[in-house]
């Protein structure tokens, strides 16, 4: 799934990301970049970690997928530069439409002369792994680790039973966005760091703001992607891995606590026309940006700032807190990987490729500096820190704290069919409870995700 939790500046989709399956990658994150205020400082060239000469100056020319809007064209540059710096060899980059995406990598994958490395929506990786596609690289997981501390959101969906199929390239995930003045206004001065204080302070914003279409906090029903975060923090789990066979876990007692507390939190603070929508009909950063909502989770400042950008300066982030004083709820993580063609002819080549990608060096400068794309490592997280804008360090904070999505080819389905929206927001208006609804889709989970096993 992509779905891209951007601390980026333009808006985006949700593979494992951020963006919808049928456009290729689910836009898990709901969409948006957000902007980093990074300084000139951490904008500078990135050197060639020595870690990737271990492919010795080979020269030839490694051909390189990306997707479009992903990493920019001077991104692209700073990593071409450091990698042949490092190995002598040029980089052929073919960017690539989102649309149809997995069509054209199992078609390009399948053939003798593939391209080497391939961008892939991080939740899609099992897809390709389980056909053999991708190449292993567990082998060198330490080396392409070098010392960092991968999110778990992003590194479980690339391991596949055991096995590394591709390293993370960013991360995207949400936070809480909301407006300054509103919450003010209801006299709320400092930002919540537990659940109960997130709930008090709503109740405040509701009852300054009685009007029937306005939400304290708008939650659309179908948005799985934030209501799952209340399963994970009861401590539930969509479903577990049993020697290889996957079972629907939602109907156990700590992920029923957590949907209760969702179902009481949505029918609570968001209008009742949200209860069987996704978070673009309406469009919820507009509604956000039309004094609509006091507060939304989101991907991105910059949706809202589209809408209305006389609220610069008046929007403030936070990470969704737990239940637990102090602990920010577990995110979904949207991003991208890479990954080495089972049949390419220059494997080792490709595997320095990665080795200069998944460097501190060209991480912090180029892809966090230039892009602003979410850091994948706890590390990188820390070091990037003080580089980041006010609105963009909630979202890293947040990152810190995520869970994988199941890594097996099924769950492509469970997120392409929307049987899971359907699930949340059969719970959100009422039509089944918690319990029935995770009776039923329970048994859905159990059908995808060892269907292609």
């Amino acid at each position: 799934m992509h779905q891209r939790s951007l601390l980026h500046s333009s808006s985006h989709r949700g593979r494992g990301r951020s963006r919808s399956r049928n456009s290729g990658r689910r836009l898990a994150l709901g969409a948006g970049l957000l902007a980093l205020g990074l300084g000139a400082a951490a904008c500078g060239a990135s050197t060639a970690p020595a870690a990737a000469s271990g492919a010795a100056k080979s020269g030839g020319t490694l051909t390189v997928w990306y997707m479009d809007g992903d990493l920019s064209a001077r991104d692209q540059a700073a990593i071409d530069a450091a990698f042949t710096k490092a190995t002598g060899a040029k980089v052929n980059v073919q960017i690539q439409e989102w649309s149809n995406t997995n069509t054209k990598l199992s078609t390009a994958l399948a053939q003798n002369d593939p391209p080497d490395v391939l961008e892939i929506g991080n939740t899609d990786v099992p897809l390709f792994a389980a056909t053999g596609a991708l190449a292993d690289l567990t082998a060198d997981q330490t080396a392409l680790e070098q010392g960092q501390s991968w999110l778990p959101g992003l590194a479980g969906p690339a391991t596949v039973s055991g096995h590394l199929y591709a390293a993370p390239l960013f991360a995207g995930n949400r936070a809480v966005i909301y407006n300054k003045k509103l919450w003010s206004a209801a006299g709320i001065g400092t930002v919540p760091t537990s659940y109960a204080e997130l709930t008090a302070d709503l109740d405040k914003i509701k009852a300054a703001n009685p009007a029937p279409d306005f939400s304290a906090f708008y939650f659309p029903g179908e948005y799985w992607y934030g209501a799952l975060q209340f399963v994970w923090d009861a401590g539930g789990q969509l479903a577990t891995d049993t020697g290889g066979t996957w079972s629907g876990s939602l109907f156990l007692a700590a992920a029923q606590q957590g949907l209760s507390t969702w179902k009481t939190f949505q029918n609570t603070y968001s209008t009742p026309a949200s209860r069987d929508v996704d978070t673009k009909s309406p469009d919820q950063a507009a509604l956000f940006a039309q004094g609509k909502a006091a507060t939304i989770l989101d991907s991105s400042v910059n949706t809202v700032l589209k809408d209305n950008p006389s609220l610069l300066g008046e929007i403030g982030t936070f990470p969704f807190p737990g239940r637990n004083p102090g602990s920010a709820q577990p995110v979904f993580l949207g991003g991208s990987d890479l990954a080495i063609a089972a049949k390419s002819a220059n494997q080792s080549l490709a595997l320095a490729y990665l080795k200069v990608v998944t460097s501190a060096a060209v991480r912090k400068a180029d892809i966090v500096g230039i892009d602003g794309w979410t850091p994948v490592s706890t590390q990188l997280i820390t070091q990037t820190a003080d580089s980041l804008s006010d609105t963009s360090k909630a979202f890293a904070q947040a990152a810190v704290r995520s869970v994988a999505t199941p890594a097996t080819p099924g769950w492509a389905t469970i997120e392409s069919d929307s049987s899971i929206n359907q699930f949340f927001a059969s719970i959100a208006t009422g039509g089944q409870s918690p319990r029935q609804a995770a009776t039923s889709f329970d048994k859905r989970l159990d059908q995808a995700l060892n269907a292609a096993q």
